[in-house]
C-alpha cells in the first residue's frame, strides 16, 4: 500500500483521524457546506476528498469552533481556504472577533505526521493472513490491538503479551483503525453463528 503524501487529498475517515473530530461531525461539516470535497472517480464508485487547507479547518471545528454560529463558520472556512498559510482570522470588524489559526495548523501537522506514520507502521499484504492489516514485520492485526485498547488494556498490558511491538506501534494502532475503518474486518467466525434450527430440532428430539 502506498503511504499517502502530505499533500494529498485526504478521505473524511483520515481528516477525522488526524485532527480528532468525530467522522459524523466531518460529514455534518460537507453536508452544511462549510467545507465542499472534491468528487474523486475510483471505478464505477465517486468518493469525497478533502484538501489540506479543508482539514486545516476541520482542525479548528475540533478546537472548538462549533460553538460559533453557522454563518461564522462559513465566514472562517472561506477565509482558511483562500489564505491557508494566515496566521489569523478575523472574524468582525475592528478585532473584537479574532480566530487563530497558527495552533490549529500545528496540531494538524502533527496528526498528518501521526497518519502517515501510522501507515508505516500497519500493512495490508494479500499474502499475510487475507490481506488483514498487520504490524509489519508480524502477523498481529492492527484491530486485535485496537480492541484491546478499547476494552481498557493499558499499552504496558499489550507490550507485555506482544512483547515485538514498540509502544509508538501500539499507539498507532487507533490512528489507522479511525482513518481506514473500511479495512481489516473481522474474518467470519463460524462458531460465533447460531445454530441451524434442524440441528436444535434434532438435539430437542433425542
Amino acid at each position: 500500500m502506498e503511504t499517502i503524501n502530505r499533500d494529498s487529498p485526504y478521505t473524511p475517515a483520515q481528516a477525522a483521524a488526524v485532527t480528532g473530530l468525530p467522522l459524523p461531525a466531518v460529514h455534518k461539516a460537507i453536508e452544511y457546506r462549510l467545507i465542499r470535497p472534491r468528487l474523486v472517480r475510483e471505478g464505477r464508485s465517486h468518493y469525497r476528498r478533502l484538501s489540506k487547507s479543508q482539514v486545516l479547518y476541520l482542525q479548528l471545528e475540533a478546537n472548538g469552533l462549533r460553538c460559533l454560529p453557522l454563518a461564522k463558520r462559513r465566514q472562517i472556512a472561506r477565509a482558511v481556504e483562500q489564505a491557508p498559510s494566515a496566521d489569523m482570522v478575523l472574524v468582525s470588524p475592528g478585532g473584537a472577533l479574532v480566530v487563530e489559526i497558527k495552533a490549529a495548523r500545528r496540531q494538524m501537522e502533527g496528526g498528518l505526521r501521526r497518519l502517515v506514520q501510522a501507515e508505516r507502521t500497519i500493512v495490508s499484504d494479500p499474502e499475510i493472513m487475507k490481506g488483514t492489516p498487520v504490524f509489519r514485520g508480524t502477523r498481529i492485526p492492527a484491530r486485535a490491538i485496537v480492541e484491546m485498547l478499547a476494552q481498557g488494556a493499558s499499552v504496558e498490558e499489550i507490550l507485555e503479551g506482544y512483547p515485538t511491538l514498540s509502544r509508538e506501534a501500539v499507539q498507532l494502532a487507533p490512528v489507522y483503525a479511525k482513518a481506514f475503518p473500511g479495512r481489516g474486518r473481522p474474518p467470519a467466525r463460524p462458531w460465533a453463528r447460531p445454530r441451524p434450527p434442524r440441528a436444535t430440532q434434532d438435539r430437542l428430539a433425542s
